[in-house]
């Protein structure tokens, strides 16, 4: 039972009012007529609204690894951390094409001045 932090309760609070189809900034929870009670979750085992556990939670990685449990990396391209499925080392697709890109060039500079040196 750990206690969310302040940034990991406002990275909750501003993923709902962005993404949250039930959420309006007027009325609140529409389906519920009040507040949205994410917004006074405190704790990472808390129960979650339905909607926002299966549609939108997934969404975002970093908190989709809090509330479920799942250990998190940080990307070796941009720093970003991200949930630790499989073996991945970058966050994006985008992440690992611009490491590659980056390691190729690393490796053919390298081959040049071993070659020039010869």
């Amino acid at each position: 039972m750990a206690e969310l932090s302040n940034s990991e309760k406002k990275r909750i609070k501003k993923h709902v009012t962005n993404c949250c189809a039930n959420y309006s900034k007027e009325y609140g929870c529409l389906p519920l007529e009040t507040e949205c009670y994410m917004f006074s979750i405190g704790f990472n085992d808390s129960k979650l609204c339905k909607y926002y556990e299966q549609a939108v939670m997934p969404t975002d990685a970093q908190l989709y690894a809090l509330f479920k449990g799942i250990p998190t990396r940080i990307c070796k391209q941009c720093g970003q951390l991200f949930a630790a499925i499989g073996k991945k080392t970058y966050c994006s697709e985008r992440c690992a094409t611009e490491a590659r890109r980056r390691q190729t060039a690393e490796r053919v500079r390298k081959h040049r001045t071993n070659k020039a040196e010869m």
